[in-house]
């Protein structure tokens, strides 16, 4: 199969859409983008239509799919919860109050809607070492399904598969009896195109990098209500800081989706023995990226000063002006257990229409028996016809 072209398309015949990149000219950034382009199209991460896609301003996006559904049946709430393994994505200063070992994978029909072959799957384990603290280790893989490659006349070359895999290991431990502080550190790979293509005079190629967590999480002292029991939790976490990413032979980087995630929750018996017991909870996040109008971007540590502010960024049909609120993205949600058997599971989650417009509703489940454990979430978009609508997470897991 010739690899060196002048350019070539994607075609995304599910979704009847195409990313056709004998549009863009020999410039390193924009040819960048274009590759880029496909990941946050099939991702979905903005709210869209069918047909119009919004260009993000970070590279590699399926980082910040939430793995576990349990917080994804909460509205995506987990920053101040993190007492599974789960918290290694949520907050791995969670571990730092966890005991015991535990193993869970999640694995989901991805973009349903649009009936391709992309899907998501999150392998995840814990081990507590007595006196020491809880260790965790994940595997995080986004498949997104086989392209059809043609070049600029649209004769068919072929077709090639795309994904995106992720690894890594997180550390939680007590600093003391009420605060508990977290790190992880994980490689990223994103294959979006057969290595060695040349696209706009530039040879493509797997984009590489790795990433660090930083975390902390503080729970009360167990005080009673009423002689019920009730406890606070307040967390925080800064999640993939790291170098840029890049997918061609120039020197040019598209930064790391680097996620400044804080929260509370609140859980409550509703009677005296604890048969029945609530827990809400709240998540803020930013995207701590930032990147110019010309594509040039800020690197890690001076994007955590400089994305405190407002910028412009292109939304697939203009550029707008995002204000510092109009950039955090807001969860919320509730969760009921029954004797720690079986629980069910609602909440919502909301951005600003600048910011990708996702707003929905979540429902989930569990159902807990021995050593398993099963989850169930699903999301009900309040747009028509949105790519996330009816996704679906499954969640099984064992403690050991």
């Amino acid at each position: 199969m010739e690899r060196k072209l002048k350019a070539f398309s994607f075609q995304l015949s599910p979704i009847k859409s195409y990313i056709n990149l004998s549009l863009i000219k020999a410039h390193s950034k924009m040819t960048k983008r274009a590759l880029l382009l496909l990941a946050v199209f099939l991702f979905g991460m903005a709210g869209m239509q069918t047909t119009r896609a919004q260009v993000g301003i970070t590279a590699v996006p399926f980082l910040q799919i939430e793995p576990d559904s349990r917080g994804a049946g909460m509205g995506n709430t987990g920053v101040a919860i993190a007492d599974n393994a789960a918290a290694m994505f949520w907050n791995p200063a969670g571990f730092a109050f966890q005991s015991g070992n535990q193993v869970s994978i999640t694995h989901s029909k991805w973009l349903p809607n649009f009936d391709t072959d992309l899907f998501y799957d999150y392998l995840v384990g814990k081990y507590t070492v007595e006196g020491i603290g809880t260790f965790g280790g994940h595997l995080t893989y986004l498949n997104l399904g086989e392209q059809q490659r043609t070049d600029e006349a649209g004769n068919d070359l072929g077709t090639f598969t795309s994904y995106e895999l992720a690894g890594g290991f997180s550390y939680g431990f007590r600093a003391n009896e009420n605060l508990g502080l977290g790190a992880g550190l994980r490689f990223i790979y994103s294959k979006l195109v057969p290595s060695g293509t040349i696209v706009g005079g530039q040879e493509a190629q797997a984009g590489t990098s790795i990433a660090v967590d930083l975390s902390g999480l503080y729970q009360t002292d167990e005080f009673y209500i009423a002689n019920r029991a009730a406890r606070f939790r307040f967390g925080a976490n800064l999640s993939n800081l790291g170098p840029g990413i890049q997918y061609s032979d120039q020197a040019q980087k598209d930064p790391l989706p680097t996620l400044l995630r804080f929260g509370w929750s609140y859980s409550m018996d509703l009677d005296e023995e604890g048969y029945n017991r609530i827990t809400i909870a709240t998540d803020i996040s930013k995207i701590m990226a930032r990147s110019d109008t010309t594509g040039n971007s800020d690197g890690p540590l001076e994007a955590l000063v400089s994305s405190w502010d407002s910028y412009e960024r292109f939304n697939g049909q203009k550029m707008v002006e995002l204000s510092l609120i109009e950039q955090f993205m807001i969860g919320a949600g509730m969760e009921y257990w029954y004797n720690d058997l079986f629980a069910v599971r609602g909440g919502f989650y909301r951005e600003d229409p600048k910011n990708g417009d996702r707003q929905y509703i979540t429902l989930g489940a569990g159902l807990r028996y021995n050593m398993f454990g099963v989850d169930f979430s699903y999301i009900y978009t309040l747009e028509e016809d949105h790519p996330l609508a009816n996704t679906i997470r499954f969640s099984v897991l064992l403690n050991i």
